[in-house]
């Protein structure tokens, strides 16, 4: 049972390893022009696996920014992991003990997320072990290329294939933005606080702009557009 539910995990996570691993590329090249060598950005993919937080968190690094504005970019961008786990501990099975919430807390993320949730069956440690591992290997796999790569290739083309990352987030933004008009007033928000940032708050640096401008939109998206239960 153990040994189908980790193959079970490692054949779900196959799609998610690969678009991680094309994804990552992109996140490689990105480290190595902020300063990072090769191993360096490699263990950052490997300790974090958070698409968005490794992205501003190299920019503090390149920025030479505090520990605490690093702390404070993290956890504003990655809060939303601590509510995807309080969700998916209502689908967790009996064999799952604190050690083994403990080590699957390490791999929830917005892919595996959603692959977990829509599972029938309660969620076994062996089957998040299996979804976590692929998705991991191919998240790392990528940076490690991107980053070797972005040693090697010309700058422009470094340059070129830096955006793939940004490509990635503009495909996560765009969808619902389409079909909820509060989605697209929160992005454009952001989009404008952040272009207000650098041209008018030029001695704010980086990871605190990303800071302000995601607790502003956020805050002026929950006041115009409350869920209907929370208004109720």
């Amino acid at each position: 049972m153990t040994r189908s539910a980790f193959g079970k995990g490692l054949v779900h996570g196959i799609p998610i390893g690969l678009g991680y691993l094309s994804v990552s590329f992109g996140f490689g090249i990105l480290a190595v022009k902020a300063g990072l060598s090769v191993l360096e950005a490699s263990l950052v993919s490997l300790t974090n696996l958070t698409s968005a937080g490794q992205a501003a968190g190299v920019d503090v690094i390149a920025a030479g920014g505090s520990l605490l504005e690093m702390a404070l970019v993290q956890f504003t961008i990655n809060i939303r992991y601590a509510l995807m786990a309080l969700s998916l501990s209502q689908k967790l099975d009996s064999s799952f003990t604190f050690p083994h919430r403990l080590l699957a807390a390490y791999g929830i993320t917005d892919e595996i997320f959603g692959v977990c949730a829509s599972q029938e069956e309660p969620l076994r440690p062996s089957y998040m072990y299996g979804i976590i591992s692929i998705s991991t290997a191919g998240w790392v796999t990528g940076t490690f290329l991107g980053a070797a790569a972005g040693e090697l290739l010309p700058p422009a083309v470094s340059s070129a294939l830096g955006i793939v990352l940004y490509g990635m987030f503009l495909a996560i933004i765009v969808p619902p933005a389409r079909r909820e008009r509060s989605v697209l007033i929160v992005v454009a928000v952001a989009a404008l606080l952040s272009i207000g940032c650098r041209y008018l708050l030029p001695w704010l640096s980086g990871g605190f702009a990303v800071i302000l401008c995601a607790v502003a939109a956020s805050v002026l998206g929950a006041l115009l557009f409350p869920r209907e239960e929370d208004a109720a």
